[in-house]
């Protein structure tokens, strides 16, 4: 056994990250770790690597016991992490990143440039990196610093190499030349962590699996003697054939009305490649995958804040070109992001604040801020959503989850948007809080509003869209519509698309 991971749990103020999980990695094995968003994925991966102590359980290494009380220890004890986000320094060039700590030094002990250069230049070869390793590491494509990283990782004697989506950034000709490097690692005894939402990579290169769900364990055993569907069904929590049909049904007016919203061949490489779908006043459509199929990505570059390579985006029969956030919020498009606390509510500032952001320039006169026309704003939003805070001076910070998410959503709604793209609505707030935010969307369709809905609960999509666009690797698979928009449907479509 190489690595072992016994009845670990981890505890948060709040929340069981982690609920007396176990693990074990045998050498040469490359193993998937999977599940969704909040399944303890990123939590495990910290205590494995010295990020986090555990609270209960015990970690077991090369047959003993064992406990890092940093990273540095793990990686001196032979266990590598090479994160979704590349973690080295842009403004040091490729062969510094690459023996960073560990420079080659002359037997005076003076750093041995040329060496390093030389010894850099023939190693990154190896993974396909043909650079000038002189240059600063920022210059290089995202998917090349990630191979860098990878070398690096590899580079240290590691006996265990935790991959955390290693293939979010690279093309398919750099995804191959990563597989190669695996089956290196592979054939040399090294045991690899690998995490990863593409089903296709993981039937492809990893022997054995272990699915988290909650913070709970919920199945571990070999890759090939797990179904697809099984796969898919244990990582949401349900499955195949459990009757769970959509409780929405598609008004006449929203089947026969002008689209609101039409995306056309949306590529953004290398995260989205040809998306096409369409939006009608009052429609609710879902965009539908695992984490990492390119729901959020294509969210953010309808609303202006992910670049977009080539296709067209329409709001209301008029094309915005050259997309921004910008452009986006005057033609009509309002954009929940999914992480509320990062990307959208300023916990620092009131609620009044909060929501009169985005219209600070339409309550402005000759400079000064009409203080009447913004209470007037807020008071009604606060009523409509009914936000609950003492006062719209008490700081955003000090609500509930789901009041910070109806106040960010407030914010969007006094913009007077045609199209509300929303990303993980629900996420994070308390089952009532939960039921209030879906109804509240379900008024703003009846009222008009074309909505684009992302949720990784599937029954959470299912009964609040119309119909469903499933994405996987940031390709369209599959649109149900009508009576497709099932549980049962959905889970069958992703898992198929990777076969």
């Amino acid at each position: 056994m190489l690595l072992e991971v016994a009845g670990v749990s981890k505890n948060f103020p709040g929340v069981r990250a982690l609920d007396g999980v176990s693990f074990t990695l045998q050498p040469g094995e490359v193993h998937a770790l999977v599940g969704e968003n909040g399944a303890g994925k990123s939590t495990l991966i910290k205590v494995l690597t010295g990020v986090y102590q555990p609270d209960g359980g015990e970690l077991r290494y090369q047959g003993e016991p064992a406990r890092f009380a940093t990273p540095l220890d793990a990686q001196r004890a032979g266990i590598s992490t090479i994160y979704q986000e590349v973690n080295l320094v842009p403004l040091m060039s490729v062969a510094h990143n690459l023996f960073l700590g560990r420079e080659p030094r002359n037997r005076f002990g003076l750093l041995d440039e040329a060496r390093m250069v030389h010894e850099a230049t023939e190693v990154l070869a190896g993974y396909g990196v043909r650079a000038d390793v002189r240059h600063r590491l920022g210059t290089l494509a995202l998917g090349a610093q990630q191979m860098v990283a990878l070398a690096r990782a590899v580079m240290v004697d590691a006996k265990v190499v935790v991959m955390d989506e290693p293939t979010s950034s690279l093309e398919p000709r750099e995804v191959e030349t990563l597989f190669g490097v695996i089956r290196d690692l592979h054939a040399r005894g090294i045991g690899i962590v690998y995490v990863s939402h593409r089903l296709d990579e993981l039937y492809k290169i990893c022997d054995a699996v272990t699915i988290l769900r909650d913070g709970k364990l919920v199945h571990t055993g070999t890759m090939a003697g797990l179904e697809r569907r099984k796969l898919v069904s244990l990582m949401i929590g349900r499955e195949f054939g459990e009757d769970f049909t959509s409780f929405t049904e598609t008004p006449e007016s929203v089947l026969t009305g002008e689209p609101v919203l039409r995306v056309t061949g949306l590529t953004s490489r290398p995260r989205l490649r040809d998306i096409t779908f369409e939006v009608r006043p009052g429609e609710v459509v879902g965009l539908g995958g695992l984490l990492g199929a390119g729901r959020s990505e294509t969210i953010k570059a309808i609303g202006g804040a992910y670049p977009v390579d080539s296709g067209t985006i329409e709001v209301d029969g008029v094309t915005l070109t050259r997309p921004s956030t910008v452009r986006a919020v005057r033609a009509g498009v309002a954009t929940q992001p999914e992480d509320r606390k990062a990307e959208g509510i300023v916990a620092g500032l009131s609620v009044r604040d909060n929501i009169a952001l985005a219209i600070l320039p339409r309550m402005t006169r000759f400079g000064l801020v009409s203080d009447k026309k913004i209470d007037a704003v807020v008071a009604t939003y606060m009523s409509r959503l009914r936000i609950k805070a003492a006062s719209p001076d008490q700081l955003v910070g000090d609500l509930s989850g789901g009041n910070q998410q109806k106040v960010l959503l407030a914010r969007l709604l006094a913009t007077g948007p045609k199209v509300l793209l929303l990303d993980e609505p629900t996420r994070g707030i308390d089952v009532g809080a939960k039921a209030e935010v879906q109804a509240l969307i379900d008024e703003l369709a009846a009222e008009g509003l074309g909505v684009v809905l992302v949720s990784s609960d599937a029954e959470e999509l299912v009964e609040g869209a119309d119909r469903v666009v499933v994405l996987r690797d940031g390709v369209v698979v599959g649109v149900l519509t009508g009576d497709q928009v099932t549980t049962e449907d959905l889970m069958a479509t992703i898992a198929e698309a990777a076969e």
